[in-house]
Parts: structure tokens; C-alpha cells; sequence
């Protein structure tokens, strides 16, 4: 109950910013250095940032960076250049809502409609035929399962997948434990209108959490399309983490998607291996992509 209190008691602050209209805070250095190094392209009448460069020379290979909730396409920035080494092509994005990409409101966002955004984005770049890599971490663990459902189900402009590599994402939903915050605003409780309007610049609209609940709805929908797949797939996984513990998470994985293999990190890597550990998580990825 004092935890109850105390969090609602924090929450005030912003929410006293909020009304007294005071700004956002002004980019990074490192912010404005990403932004200037992107582009953006048009979904759906909504701007979406993206970021591509070309790297190994006499590869054809191309990955595809899906970043995790509630970040960016920051969250890659401490391997992409070892991936550059290695990839002809190498791509990321700001889902729509997140990021340097436009965020409308009122909007219902969906996984749905995420995949929806990253198929234009490979139309828009012209590689509609090639086979592309995805690496994929938390949110976009999600959205590179409903990729994969489109593509083993041939659906119309989905993407030629070579291979999936997942990482520290909610997977399932009986071993994922959302946070007390998420909690509250996914669940459309009383507090949600509230605590939608006091995080402002912290936390995404209550629409944006429902990631969540459609998990929980199509469940068989994605973990079938990954028990299912002929596709290699491999998960890089940071055992210290509190939103997917160890072990059940894992075990799980393990259990039932029996063709995938697997790197568990070392002890202390938690929920952002590719940050926490990148040494580690690009070795555990290039054994992965160079084993085909």
C-alpha cells in the first residue's frame, strides 16, 4: 500500500510540469546525431524515421533492426558499426509512436499495424525481393513474429525472411511480467486517462500499451507462427531480467520452440543485452547468422 502511495505521490510532479506547460527537453548531442544520420518516409499520411547505411562491400546481406518498447532505434547504436562490417545493408526504424517518428493521438496502435510499417519501409527502400535478416529485441520481438506469420503464410507484401533472431522479448504471455506502471494503463482501469496525461514526455498513451493485451489475444497466433517456422531463428537472452526472469523464461523457449538454439548471456546481463553486453551479444549473434 505505501508503494501504491508513494508512486502516485511521484507521478504528481510531472503531472504539475505538465499544466504549467513546461517544455520537452532539448535533444542530446547523440540524439541530433541520429536524427541527422536518418530520413524519414510516409505511412499512412504519418512520418516515419528510419536509418540506413551500407557497409560490407561484396555482400548482398541485409538486416533489419526492430527495437523494443518504449525506446527507439537507439538502442542498436553500440553494434551498428560491427553489424555494418558485416552487412551489405543495415536498417532500423522508430515504430509508429516512438522515437523521431510522428505520434498521433487519439490512435489505437497495434503490432498489427507496426508490421504494417516496416513492410512499407522495405517497399520504400526497393527490397521487396530480397531476402532480409531481422534482429529484433522486447515490442519487436512481437512485431517480427507477426512478420513471420505473414511470411510462412505468403501474405500479400510480406517479407522474404532469411532468418529471425529474437531477443529478450514477451514472448509469452505466462512467463512475461509487465511492470506496475504498464500494468495500470494497459488495463484501462480508472487511474489510465490520468496516468496517460501525467507521464506526458515519460510514457506512451494507455493505446500504445495494449501491445500487451494482444499477446495475450493472439498468443497462437505468433507463438505458432515461431513453433512452426522452417525459418533459422535464434534468441540472445540476458538472464537477469526482471520483465522475462530466468528460468522460466527460457525453459519455456526452450521447450517449445524446439528448432531455434539458443545464447544465454552472462549472469548479469538483463533486459537490453545489445547495450548491457554488446561484445557479447554480437558474438552470440555473428555464430548465429555465419552458421548458414
Amino acid at each position: 500500500m505505501r508503494e501504491w502511495w508513494l508512486l502516485v505521490g511521484l507521478l504528481c510532479i510531472p503531472l504539475l510540469a505538465v499544466y504549467l506547460h513546461i517544455p520537452p527537453p532539448q535533444l542530446s548531442p547523440a540524439l541530433l546525431t541520429w536524427r541527422s544520420a536518418g530520413a524519414f518516409f510516409t505511412f499512412r499520411s504519418n512520418n516515419i524515421f528510419y536509418r540506413e547505411t551500407y557497409g560490407a562491400v561484396g555482400s548482398s546481406d541485409v538486416v533489419i533492426l526492430l527495437h523494443g518498447f518504449p525506446t527507439s532505434s537507439l538502442d542498436w547504436y553500440k553494434i551498428w558499426e560491427p553489424l555494418n562490417r558485416r552487412f551489405n545493408r543495415v536498417i532500423a526504424l522508430d515504430f509508429l509512436g516512438f522515437g523521431f517518428s510522428d505520434k498521433p493521438r487519439p490512435h489505437r496502435y497495434s503490432i498489427f499495424e507496426q508490421a504494417s510499417v516496416v513492410e512499407a519501409l522495405v517497399s520504400h527502400l526497393g527490397l521487396t525481393e530480397q531476402r532480409v535478416n531481422l534482429l529484433s529485441h522486447d515490442y519487436g520481438d512481437t512485431v517480427a513474429l507477426e512478420l513471420l506469420y505473414r511470411s510462412d503464410h505468403n501474405r500479400t507484401g510480406h517479407l522474404t525472411i532469411n532468418s529471425l533472431c529474437l531477443s529478450n522479448g514477451g514472448i509469452f504471455p505466462e512467463t512475461h511480467h509487465p511492470r506496475f506502471l504498464q500494468k495500470l494503463l494497459k488495463d484501462s482501469s480508472f487511474l489510465s486517462p490520468v496516468l496517460t496525461r501525467l507521464t506526458n514526455y515519460m510514457m506512451f498513451s494507455k493505446g500504445i500499451l495494449q501491445f500487451i493485451n494482444q499477446r495475450d489475444e493472439h498468443r497462437d497466433r505468433w507463438v505458432g507462427a515461431l513453433t512452426s517456422t522452417f525459418i533459422p531463428v535464434h534468441m540472445i537472452y540476458g538472464p537477469l531480467d526482471p520483465v522475462n526472469p530466468h528460468p522460466q523464461f527460457i525453459f519455456l523457449y526452450q521447450k517449445l520452440v524446439q528448432r531455434s538454439t539458443v545464447s544465454v548471456l552472462d549472469e548479469h546481463i538483463s533486459h537490453y543485452p545489445q547495450l548491457e553486453d554488446p561484445t557479447g551479444f554480437l558474438n552470440a549473434y555473428f555464430s548465429f547468422i555465419n552458421a548458414f
